[in-house]
């Protein structure tokens, strides 16, 4: 079965000092939230940063889900910790419903071999 791409974003406070430390958080990830995205079924995931908007690009498998890994990280304590600590950073968009983070984005265009 073929892999399956999402591509996120998200927005962090628009503080230099608060994008800094969010970076630092960033180069050495906590080994159980790396294990809990390993674990839901995504085999790739990388972050990009332009500003205080971010991109997420997350290859999963046939065992990936959404409402999975929303349970799972619901239920693991170092996921709700990080999460917690992530969002001291971070900001909900325009577009995103209470309690809603990273959002999907629209693919619009690929470019056609």
């Amino acid at each position: 079965m073929m892999n399956r791409r999402y591509c996120l974003t998200l927005d962090l406070k628009d503080d230099p000092a608060l994008i800094a430390e969010y970076r630092r958080y960033h180069h050495k990830i906590w080994p159980e939230i790396t294990g809990s995205i390993k674990e839901s079924g995504i085999v790739d995931m990388e972050i990009y940063l332009l500003g205080a908007r971010m991109f997420m690009i997350m290859e999963v498998d046939e065992r990936f889900s959404f409402d999975a890994k929303a349970k799972a990280d619901r239920a693991n304590r170092k996921v709700r910790e990080w999460e917690e600590l992530m969002w001291k950073f971070q900001k909900p968009l325009q577009e995103a419903m209470p309690g809603e983070k990273w959002l999907l984005m629209e693919r619009i265009f690929k470019l056609e071999p």
